[in-house]
C-alpha cells in the first residue's frame, strides 16, 4: 500500500515550492547574491535515510512550528555552503571558509535560517489558511557517518518521514542540493488543511 498518492504528493511539492521560493527571496536579500531554488522532488523515505545525501559534517537546522500547525521540520545543508553563507553574510565574497564552524558563523546560519522559514511559515498561512509561526531555529553541525550508523541502529517501521530535496544556487558560489525533512504525520496534517483552505 502507497504511503502517499500522487495528489498528496503534489500537494506537498506546491507548498514546498511556493514556501521555499519566498525563502529564497529573503535569502538572497540577507547575502546579496541572487539565490535560485528548484522545483522540490518529495518522495516518504525511512529516517535511516534522511543523511544519504551528505558526507563528512553537515548543518541539521531545527525548525519548531509553534502556531497554527505543530510540529517539526528539519533542514539539511553542506557545511561548506554554511560557510559561505555565512561569509557572505558577514562581508566577506564567498571565499573564506577554512577552519571549523564557530559559534559567530552558527549565529548568523540561525539568523538566515530564522529569515528564510519565517519566510516560508508565511507562506504556509496563506496556502493551509491558518496562521502559523516558528520558534528561532536551531542549529547544530553534526557527524553525517556517526548519525547514519546510529540512526540504522534503531530503524523501525513506523519512521517514515518526507523528504523534500531542493537544488540551491547562489550565483557562481553555491550549487549544491537542501534537504526539508519531517514526520509523516506533520505532512498529513498539513495536506488537510490545505484541502480544507482549498474547499
Amino acid at each position: 500500500m502507497e504511503i502517499l498518492n500522487s495528489e498528496q504528493v503534489d500537494i506537498l511539492g506546491e507548498i514546498a515550492n511556493i514556501s521555499m521560493g519566498n525563502s529564497a527571496t529573503s535569502l538572497s536579500m540577507m547575502l546579496n547574491k541572487r539565490v535560485e531554488i528548484t522545483t522540490p522532488s518529495v518522495k516518504v523515505i525511512k529516517r535511516s535515510q534522511a543523511l544519504d545525501d551528505y558526507e563528512n559534517k553537515c548543518a541539521f537546522i531545527q525548525i519548531h512550528f509553534i502556531k497554527g500547525i505543530e510540529g517539526n521540520n528539519v533542514l539539511i545543508l553542506k557545511e561548506n555552503d554554511i560557510k559561505i553563507m555565512t561569509d557572505l553574510m558577514m562581508g566577506g565574497d564567498g571565499s573564506n571558509i577554512a577552519g571549523e564552524i564557530g559559534e559567530l558563523q552558527l549565529s548568523a546560519a540561525a539568523e538566515a535560517m530564522n529569515q528564510m522559514m519565517g519566510s516560508a511559515a508565511t507562506s504556509l498561512s496563506t496556502l493551509i489558511g491558518v496562521a502559523t509561526d516558528i520558534s528561532t531555529p536551531q542549529v547544530d553541525m553534526i557527524d553525517v557517518e556517526s548519525i547514519k550508523i546510529f540512526e540504522r541502529m534503531f530503524e523501525g517501521v513506523n519512521d517514515n518521514f518526507i523528504k523534500v530535496a531542493f537544488r540551491i544556487n547562489v550565483e557562481h558560489l553555491i550549487d549544491s542540493v537542501m534537504v526539508q525533512l519531517y514526520p509523516l504525520e506533520f505532512a498529513l496534517n498539513m495536506i488537510r488543511k490545505f484541502e480544507k483552505a482549498r474547499s
